[in-house]
Order: C-alpha cells, then sequence, then structure tokens
C-alpha cells in the first residue's frame, strides 16, 4: 500500500513527465507568431497552366492509329496507321475546350487538355501540371502526322510512340 505521502510524490512526478511531453509537443509545433514582424513565407503556389502552342481543334477528327518502340520504324508505322483509316481512332472535342482521348489502360474516353510547359513542350493529360504521370508528350506534329508518347514509364514501354495520321475527309 502505497502511504499519502508517496502517493503525493508519486502524482507530482507523474505530472512534471506530462508537462515536460506536452511542452516538447509544443516545441516541435509551429504556432503562430504574436509579434508584427515579416510573416513566413508561403509553401510556393502551383505554377499556373501554360497554353501549348498546339490548339485542340488542331487535332480534332479522325486518325490511322500504330505505335512504333524502335525510332527506324517510324516511316513504315506512319504507313501502318494510314492503313487503319478504315477503322479510325477519333479524337472529339471536349465540352470545356479539351480534345475527348482515352488515358493509357482505360476503356472510356474523357476530355483531356492540351498543356505547355516552360520548357516548350507540349502534353495531353488531365488537368494539373504539364509533365504529370497520365500525361502523354506530344513528340511531333506538323498538321497530318501526331506522334505522342506516355509520360508514365510502364506505359510508354507498353504503348510505345503512338503515330496518328490524319484519315482523308469523308467524301
Amino acid at each position: 500500500m502505497i502511504s499519502s505521502r508517496n502517493a503525493h510524490t508519486v502524482a507530482n512526478l507523474a505530472i512534471a513527465s506530462a508537462l515536460t511531453v506536452l511542452l516538447a509537443a509544443c516545441s516541435s509545433m509551429s504556432l503562430p507568431s504574436l509579434s508584427s514582424g515579416p510573416a513566413p513565407d508561403a509553401e510556393p503556389a502551383v505554377a499556373p497552366e501554360m497554353p501549348a502552342t498546339i490548339r485542340s481543334d488542331e487535332i480534332v477528327g479522325r486518325w490511322g492509329l500504330a505505335s512504333f518502340q524502335n525510332p527506324n520504324d517510324r516511316a513504315r508505322t506512319e504507313a501502318a496507321a494510314r492503313g487503319q483509316c478504315k477503322q479510325p481512332y477519333v479524337i472529339g472535342a471536349g465540352t470545356s475546350g479539351g480534345v475527348v482521348m482515352h488515358l493509357a489502360d482505360q476503356a472510356t474516353p474523357q476530355e483531356l487538355r492540351l498543356k505547355g510547359s516552360p520548357s516548350g513542350k507540349n502534353y495531353i493529360g488531365p488537368a494539373g501540371p504539364a509533365g504529370g504521370e497520365q500525361d502523354r508528350e506530344i513528340v511531333s506534329f506538323d498538321g497530318r502526322v501526331l506522334v505522342t508518347r506516355f509520360i508514365e514509364k510502364d506505359a510508354a514501354v507498353r504503348y510505345g510512340n503512338m503515330v496518328y495520321v490524319r484519315c482523308a475527309p469523308r467524301a
């Protein structure tokens, strides 16, 4: 049995320990300053989206589609894509200014945005910073042939460089 004198000592030690833990926790927290000094630097804001140098209406349409891994196969792949115009891949116009396309491994197409970057590269992908994991980089575009590559490494390996060749208008 603990005497009342020892109980007070144990209680005082428990209170002192609890206060020590609380003070240690407070020192690791950032509390607002009551001084009128300069405010701490805020985290940098996400850079605003840059417009792409390619407009979405430039890529809306019917496309023959093929892909290649080896750059030496590009010419052959463009010819194969041209042959796919019998069953074209359709890039539609989105309701908010984007384009309707598939993301990697997605069965349902969705509206994607054309995004520019400070480096001058263009991307197609969901809203967010350019060059995100779900984006595809526009490797080249001349109005008739569009070449893209997925940013996400696994998708880039599976799909390779996607070659879209514009199909002739329907007669």
